[in-house]
């Protein structure tokens, strides 16, 4: 049965700091919230820090999870408020149906494969010169248009579709775009710098292949899933509107 977590972080403290800078870390914290070996396991999480007083970190896993280790690093272990409310999912994944509309938001990726890259760095170009790569090299959606256009060209391989507002328009808005820039281990005991462009999109959509959409909610969409894109969150609408 999978469960959904969401986790208060408190950005004053060192530890909470650390994760909030850098994704690998966040990751690598969320994975020891489950018991045993997880190498088999899809873990989506998201980090929501609108708020600057407290970060929410959201996470979807298979297993039922454990956070204290969280709570006691980065969060506030002392306080009344339950610092992490853990519920099943599987009430709200009994309610997709073919039609079925969700409020959502989902923060992704946006990125296409080319062979011609415009200013290709010096990775790219190794890589092109390297390997045949049929598929070329990833680049990422950098404006908002853009991006938008990525998102909607996508959600028919989701299983789900925009519907139109009273406007006329899809119901969908960027509501928050953001470059992260973090390093990684490298097997040779180095570190690499990963760059990644996000957008985090909401809005309204609507089921239209009910076992495709459950399996985008439950594994994700799009790249970059370890380092906090790829989650669909859902809030029900009424049928039909």
């Amino acid at each position: 049965m999978p469960y959904l977590s969401r986790i208060w972080l408190n950005p004053l403290r060192t530890g909470a700091q650390r994760m909030l800078r850098n994704p690998q870390i966040l990751h690598a914290a969320v994975l020891q919230g489950l018991c045993g070996d997880t190498t088999d396991e899809r873990v989506l999480w998201r980090l929501d820090a609108e708020n600057p007083r407290r970060a929410g970190v959201l996470v979807l896993t298979e297993r039922r999870p454990s956070w204290e280790h969280l709570v006691e690093q980065a969060g506030w272990p002392s306080a009344d408020e339950s610092q992490a409310l853990i519920r099943g999912y599987e009430p709200l994944l009994a309610q997709i149906a073919r039609g079925r509309e969700f409020a959502f938001r989902v923060r992704a990726n946006p990125v296409s494969s080319t062979r011609h890259p415009l200013n290709p760095s010096a990775a790219q170009k190794e890589k092109l010169a390297a390997n045949p790569r049929p598929r070329g090299v990833r680049v990422p959606h950098r404006t908002a248009g853009h991006q938008l256009a990525w998102f909607r060209d996508h959600t028919p391989r989701w299983g789900f579709e925009i519907p139109a507002t009273s406007a006329g328009e899809p119901d969908v808005l960027i509501t928050a775009r953001q470059r992260l820039a973090f390093t990684k281990p490298t097997p040779d005991s180095g570190r690499r710098k990963v760059v990644i462009e996000t957008a985090t999109f909401e809005g309204r959509l609507r089921v239209h292949d009910p076992d495709t959409f459950r399996q985008s909610v439950l594994t994700g969409v799009g790249r970059a899933r370890a380092y906090g894109c790829g989650l669909i969150t859902l809030a029900p609408l009424p049928a039909g509107g």
